[in-house]
């Protein structure tokens, strides 16, 4: 045998080996799909069959406009079925784009108010709960309950709409991939991720993205809920921090039930907040991540900057009625300012602008002017008001095509005095 013909047989073996390798990963992937950490629940939706062939990811940022997709599996991912994760196929079976582990999507949903009982279309947003797969997105969605205390109020019109009438087979339009708030893939410094209530969604993407690439990067996750009631895909985070070393897990309950067991479903008996992440992580250069409810926020974000925390590593997103500022302007800066009129022409009022509202979006809501939104990242458009007067300020570059004469209410503030179609 020659020395040629050796190395060939060598060569033919090493790739055989990397074939089988391949397929070993595409097949335990498939079942991953398929199976998804089966509910212990049996009145969950059941799914229909997935497709075998797993499409390649297009090189394309995304897709203009809407885009038809299909719910091909639905699963609840608590135990008080509240919390439910949907599964979107594109119908035109065609590839869909890389998105950036952290970003959301983008719903137009056709509903009828259950006030008014007339049909309406809405525009929301919610976050893929996944790393990046070649053939579906997942999002994860809570169901919006009556206020307390206010029964009379109906309930959460999107999250009742996912919950209530998208079931497996049902059609809903879908935005590409946006959002500011995402793994900065280029950096290599230690992550730490900190998730309130349904905030949790985008920090799985990350998580799972780190995770599955193999990387080394070290990542801590914070993840604070009332009780075992609301906790999601509980055995999935368990299960990643035992298989790799370099997560770390940390869950808070905050009124845990008597059935909770501190040091097996839970870590803290607390909420998560700055004394919290002091005790527990060593003085390092991290990049933070922040997303829940704006009480949370306001607390945790400003903290983390009053810690010694640079700014520009502390990476958020808000669930909740407005956006948020790492620091409020002082009192004294606020005085200073010249004082600036907002005129809403269509309802007739006029109202000084008040300096600490995080947007014209925040200010026109809490003046009851209604206003229609989705994203509130500037990403959707759906706040998208005409100008008759004066001038804004953006709080970041819209990712909306903005009309001429037009501002996004959600991420802009006036410059002087303002005329608003509203």
């Amino acid at each position: 045998m020659t020395t040629t013909t050796l190395a060939l047989i060598i060569l033919g073996v090493i790739l055989a080996q990397v074939v089988i390798v391949m397929l070993v990963i595409l097949h335990r992937r498939k079942r991953e799909f398929q199976k998804l950490d089966v509910s212990k629940d049996s009145s969950a939706v059941v799914s229909m069959p997935i497709p075998s062939s797993a499409k390649s990811f297009s090189s394309g940022s995304g897709w203009e406009g809407y885009r038809e997709f299909s719910v091909q599996r639905r699963k609840f991912e608590d135990n008080k079925q509240s919390i439910c994760s949907f599964y979107l196929l594109p119908l035109d079976g065609e590839p869909l784009p890389l998105y950036k582990a952290g970003q959301f999507l983008t719903f137009k949903l056709f509903i009828v108010d259950p006030l008014s009982n007339i049909p309406k279309t809405i525009v929301r947003c919610y976050s893929l709960s996944d790393a990046p797969q070649p053939d579906y997105y997942r999002i994860t969605v809570k169901r919006v309950l009556a206020p307390a205390g206010k029964p009379d109020l109906p309930p959460g019109l999107s999250s009742a709409f996912f919950h209530d009438q998208l079931q497996v087979g049902s059609q809903v339009l879908v935005k590409a991939p946006s959002g500011h708030f995402h793994l900065m893939e280029n950096e290599h410094l230690p992550i730490v991720l900190i998730g309130g209530g349904i905030g949790i969604t985008p920090m799985l993407s990350i998580i799972n993205t780190v995770l599955e690439q193999r990387l080394k990067t070290e990542v801590w996750l914070y993840y604070g809920i009332r009780n075992g009631d609301e906790h999601i895909m509980k055995a999935l985070l368990q299960a990643l921090a035992k298989a790799h070393d370099n997560f770390h897990l940390h869950v808070c309950y905050s009124a845990p039930n008597e059935s909770d067991i501190e040091g097996v479903d839970f870590q803290h008996n607390s909420r998560v907040n700055l004394s919290l992440l002091r005790a527990t992580l060593k003085l390092m250069h991290y990049q933070f991540y922040v997303c829940g409810p704006k009480p949370m926020m306001e607390s945790l974000v400003p903290g983390l900057e009053d810690w010694g925390v640079n700014s520009d590593d502390i990476f958020y997103e808000s669930f909740g009625p407005a956006t948020l500022s790492k620091h409020k302007k002082t009192i004294s800066a606020i005085s200073s300012e010249p004082p600036i009129n907002i005129t809403f022409s269509q309802t007739g009022k006029s109202i000084l602008w008040d300096p600490t509202a995080d947007s014209l979006l925040e200010f026109a809501e809490a003046n009851d002017i209604e206003v229609e939104s989705g994203c509130r990242a500037g990403s959707c458009g759906s706040c998208q008001t005409a100008i008759q007067a004066g001038e804004v300020d953006y709080n970041q570059e819209p990712d909306a095509d903005v009309l001429a004469g037009h501002c996004l209410l959600c991420i802009s503030k006036p410059k002087n005095n303002l005329t608003l179609a509203l």
